[in-house]
């Protein structure tokens, strides 16, 4: 292998990835198994947890499952320590875990609205706040926010998701800021409308055989005219996490095909 490929390698390294029993952040985590790095990765129960290891399992992956929830600051302190003490200081943290409640903003209660910002902004600020000091003291490290199409626009019923998912852009930019200097690159993915078994429903075909009316919104409004791939974030979370990346800081990757830069389609 030569040496500039040697650059997106994950060898040696130990990455955290939060909530990654399924979907998005256990496709993030098995490329970077794939990639050389040791996974380790929580969920809010244990059965999340065994769900997780028996799938990465299943791959050939030795995963380190951890129950957490990342909300809870003492919690997340406990864990990251016990991870340090049982695997290794983390070089590379996603911060994956997210939750979605669709309520239009009038009907939405404000313990829901709190929940959201919660999980989906409150929790990366606690789990890079961990991770940072020994990042710091290992002289590297990467921090990867899993934001989203609504870091940028608004839609029916996502008020709560639109505004956490804002400010984690911003997180993203201000822990760039603040530790840039100690060799520490906090960037984004902004996954684009992702296939996943969440999203199944959307894109089952109706009862005469047409499009499921948010998918053929979906197509429409997107250039590549097809939903991502779990696996479409791969190379994009491989590529921040490695050092291919050590001058890219403070920047959100969106991985959308295309729909950021589109106006639609005319009707």
């Amino acid at each position: 292998m030569n040496s500039f490929i040697n650059k997106f390698s994950l060898e040696g390294k130990i990455a955290l990835v939060t909530g990654a029993s399924y979907g998005i952040g256990f496709a993030i985590a098995t490329a970077f198994a794939e990639a050389g790095a040791t996974i380790v990765f929580n969920d809010i129960n244990q059965d999340l947890v065994n769900k997780g290891l028996a799938a990465y399992a299943e791959k050939g992956i030795k995963a380190h499952g951890y129950v957490c929830d990342v909300t809870n600051e003492e919690a997340v302190q406990a864990t990251v320590a016990k991870i340090r003490e049982e695997v290794g200081i983390i070089d590379i943290l996603v911060n994956n875990a997210g939750i979605i409640k669709r309520i239009p903003m009038l009907e939405m209660k404000a313990e829901d609205f709190r929940k959201v910002i919660d999980v989906d902004l409150n929790a990366p600020f606690i789990v890079s706040k961990a991770c940072i000091p020994g990042m710091i003291e290992k002289g590297h490290g990467k921090i990867i926010n899993i934001c989203s199409m609504m870091s940028e626009l608004g839609r029916e019923t996502v008020s709560a998701y639109a505004a956490a998912k804002g400010g984690l852009k911003m997180l993203t930019r201000n822990i760039c800021s603040e530790y840039g200097s100690a060799n520490i690159q906090c960037n984004g993915i902004g996954p684009g409308y992702i296939a996943t078994p969440q999203t199944a429903p959307l894109r089952e075909r109706q009862a005469d055989g047409s499009r499921h009316p948010f998918d053929s919104f979906i197509l429409a409004k997107t250039p590549a005219e097809r939903w991502g791939d779990p696996e479409d974030l791969q190379g994009p979370a491989v590529f921040l996490a490695s050092d291919a990346s050590n001058f890219v800081n403070g920047h959100i990757l969106y991985v959308d095909g295309g729909i950021l830069a589109y106006i639609g389609k005319q009707p």
